[in-house]
């Protein structure tokens, strides 16, 4: 049985699930491979903490070079995260002609393209199963089970954090601070929740679906990133009488010569099934012009989820290897001269329909003068909720849009928002009622 010998970078939560995962199935790997993957060097500058799995001291190093320069390991594991030191070590396993195995969308969605040209440079494979989804196996299904069709769009629910505060605001009604510290007490929140909820977590998986589905290099600091930390109970109690769900949605479309990319909160139609993706769990919905919509869903998160992952990789890159072959699929699933420099939309540009909540004096008028806004900047009005007139006092007055054109639909609550009627800052959710 030939042996393929591995290394892993980072010995924290998710390092700590793989190397469970190598103790409890690893008979399982190697009868499903034929093959002897071994777990033989672990680096963390942390090798005295109790991980609660029982190690090997003599495997445990705090010297990366023991992995990364050593000549018996084939397949390096990178579970470090963050772009330094992490993008060196990579660049380095690869120029050292060792397969990479990571989780690090940060660093695949800033320097993805660079990696993967060097991987490509010295024929090596970079495998970022657990970078999108977790558990859930998104990236070989665009690479490798779906690739035969042109991608329409891409729609997911992609940062458990989030998708867990959101659902327990819709749930309890109660406020997004009070349940972000829930959040952080059970830990699924970080003790910094920042990367999280204002959506920068899921604009890195973004980055990586965007160029996989539409086989285009994409800026990451063209995706426009929006969180949930300003959301309201009444918001979300206003989007359930309407029919919605809101999530943190990210999206990506292709149409016309250009692409959408965009994070932000979007309310669903309560029938579709991204809306009862609930709790912890994540989700990712593709449209391809053969297969049509496919949703793939499950455990985004978690030691034992991203460990999976990791660990399907591995056993892929162990089969690529005993079988003597070169890398079966580039990093992005295109060949390097058919990546494309596609156009994103600017922001300004997205047509689509909106909910606004006005915070607005209960006096004679109001109404005609915010529809009389609107109508100026081209924003027609599908539905609208007032509550019963209570003189004096500020109400909230919620409006549906027809679609609009953002940036008309910006410049109009500028313009509302400066009226002496209205007593706070205009509240908007887009709305995704067509999801393909």
């Amino acid at each position: 049985m030939k042996q393929i010998r591995v290394g892993l970078l980072g010995f924290g939560t998710i390092g700590t699930g793989v190397v469970r995962l190598f103790q409890n199935n690893i008979d399982l790997v190697r009868n499903r491979t034929g093959i002897d993957i071994s777990l033989v060097r672990i680096a963390d500058l942390d090798i005295t903490s109790d991980r609660g799995v029982p190690v090997d001291p003599a495997i445990l190093t705090s010297d990366a070079s023991a992995i990364l320069d050593a000549e018996d390991i084939d397949v390096v594991i990178e579970l470090i995260g963050g772009y330094e030191p992490a993008r060196s070590f990579v660049l380095r396993a690869i120029e050292n002609g060792k397969h990479v195995v990571t989780a690090n969308k940060a660093l695949l969605a800033l320097h993805g393209e660079e990696i993967f040209a060097a991987a490509t440079r010295n024929q090596v494979e970079v495998m970022y199963e657990a970078a999108v989804g977790g558990g859930i196996p998104i990236i070989s299904a665009l690479k490798e089970n779906l690739c035969a069709n042109r991608f329409l769009a891409v729609f997911g629910i992609l940062n458990g954090t989030c998708n867990y505060i959101l659902s327990r605001m819709t749930d309890e009604g109660a406020p997004f601070a009070e349940i972000l510290n829930d959040a952080q007490q059970a830990g699924y929140a970080e003790a910094d929740p920042t990367f999280d909820v204002e959506g920068v977590d899921t604009a890195h998986k973004l980055a990586l679906l965007v160029s996989l589905c539409f086989g285009t290099r994409i800026d990451f600091n063209s995706i426009y990133t929006e969180g949930i930390s300003s959301l309201t109970p009444l918001d979300i109690q206003f989007a359930r009488d309407f029919g919605f769900k809101i999530k943190l949605l990210a999206i990506g479309k292709h149409e016309n010569g250009s692409i959408e990319a965009r994070v932000h909160p979007t309310m669903i139609p309560e029938k579709y099934p991204l809306a009862d993706v609930d709790g912890a769990f994540n989700a990712v919905r593709v449209n391809g012009d053969f297969v049509g919509p496919v949703m793939l869903y499950g455990q985004g998160a978690g030691m034992d989820a991203t460990a999976s992952a990791v660990m399907g990789d591995v056993m892929s890159l162990a089969r690529t290897i005993n079988a003597g072959q070169l890398p079966r699929t580039t990093g992005f699933g295109h060949m390097e001269n058919a990546i494309r420099n596609l156009p994103v939309k600017p922001m300004d540009e997205i047509v689509g329909q909106y909910y606004l909540r006005f915070t607005a004096i209960d006096r004679p008028g109001v109404l005609a003068k915010i529809s009389g806004i609107l109508g100026q900047y081209d924003i027609s009005i599908t539905s609208m909720v007032q509550p019963d007139r209570h003189a004096a006092e500020a109400v909230p007055i919620v409006i549906m849009t027809h679609e609009a054109v953002e940036k008309n639909v910006r410049k109009a609550l500028a313009e509302i928002d400066r009226l002496d009627i209205i007593q706070e800052k205009t509240h908007l959710i887009r709305i995704e009622a067509k999801l393909d």
